[in-house]
C-alpha cells in the first residue's frame, strides 16, 4: 500500500498518518509473519523511541482498518501479516518452529461439514495446525 493510500484511509476515519503507523505497517510487510515484539525490534532500528505499547495499539488499529490480520501460532503473542495476502492456513512445527502455509481450500470439506452439522462457520484464514515438519520427522537439522 502506498503512503498516500494509507494517509487517505486514515484521514477518512478522522486519523492521521504518523511515522509510527507507517513504520509498523512497513515492518509487518517486510517481516511477513511477525509478533508484536518482532515488529517492535524492526521499528526500533529506525525509530528507537517507539515503545511496545505503541506497537500493540498500532497493530490493533491496522487490523481494524483491514490492513493486517493476526493468527495465533504459539502460546505467546499473536502473529501479524498483511491482510492483502491470500488467505492461508498455517502449519507450525512444534520441534523447530518453522511456519509453512497451505491453501485453505484443503480444509473446505471440514468447514462445510461443521456448518452442516453444527451451524459453525470456521474462519479458515485464522487456522493454525501444529505438528512436526518433514525435516524434524526425518531427523534433519534446520
Amino acid at each position: 500500500m502506498s503512503e498516500s493510500s494509507l494517509a487517505e484511509m486514515l484521514r477518512a476515519r478522522g486519523l492521521r498518518l504518523t511515522a509510527q503507523r507507517q513504520l509498523v505497517l512497513q515492518a509487518v510487510l517486510d517481516l511477513g509473519h511477525a509478533s508484536p515484539e518482532q515488529v517492535h525490534t524492526a521499528v526500533r532500528e529506525v525509530a528507537a523511541g517507539v515503545n511496545i505499547t505503541t506497537i500493540y495499539r498500532t497493530l490493533e488499529l491496522l487490523e481494524r482498518l483491514g490492513l493486517v490480520t493476526h493468527t495465533h501460532l504459539s502460546h505467546g503473542s499473536p502473529t501479524y501479516h498483511a491482510a492483502g495476502e491470500h488467505q492461508h492456513v498455517h502449519l507450525v512445527c512444534r520441534e523447530c518452529g518453522a511456519i509453512d502455509e497451505i491453501d485453505p481450500e484443503l480444509l473446505r470439506p471440514l468447514a462445510d461439514e461443521l456448518v452442516a452439522q453444527r451451524g459453525f462457520r470456521v474462519d479458515i484464514g485464522h487456522v493454525s495446525l501444529f505438528g512436526v515438519c518433514v525435516r524434524c520427522e526425518n531427523g534433519d537439522e534446520k
